[in-house]
């Protein structure tokens, strides 16, 4: 069974740096399509990005240029590298995976319905 545990949150100031952190106690190969998600106060929930086993990604509009998503098979880890952090990225941030991952990275990125397993999630807060 296929579990997956975020870390790496915290509080930063605005022009920081956090790296997420999601570890896949089961079997990272089951999970051909991951990302990462988040839900702000009062927001919906938001793809950040989305990375497939061939290294395809996609990213939402506002992190573009400043977030990379990225895989460790040998570690089971999905990372999610958060720079030029500011206060509209607060946010619970959510990892996600997705069993079969025959649909692009654009697909998945928008919705999330359809991703089969979710972390708990780890809190960013950005203050200006």
């Amino acid at each position: 069974e296929v579990q997956l545990v975020e870390s790496g949150g915290g509080s930063v100031q605005s022009g920081g740096s956090l790296r997420l952190s999601c570890v896949d106690s089961g079997d990272i190969t089951s999970t051909p399509v991951m990302g990462w998600f988040r839900s702000g106060v009062g927001k919906f929930r938001e793809g950040v990005a989305v990375i497939d086993s061939s290294g395809h990604t996609s990213y939402g509009t506002s992190v573009q240029g400043r977030f990379t998503i990225s895989r460790d098979y040998a570690k089971k880890t999905l990372y999610l590298q958060m720079n030029s952090l500011q206060p509209g990225d607060t946010a619970m941030y959510y990892c996600a995976g997705q069993k079969f991952g025959e649909s692009s990275t654009f697909f998945y990125l928008h919705n999330p319905s359809v991703f089969d397993i979710w972390g708990r999630g780890t809190q960013v807060t950005v203050s200006s």
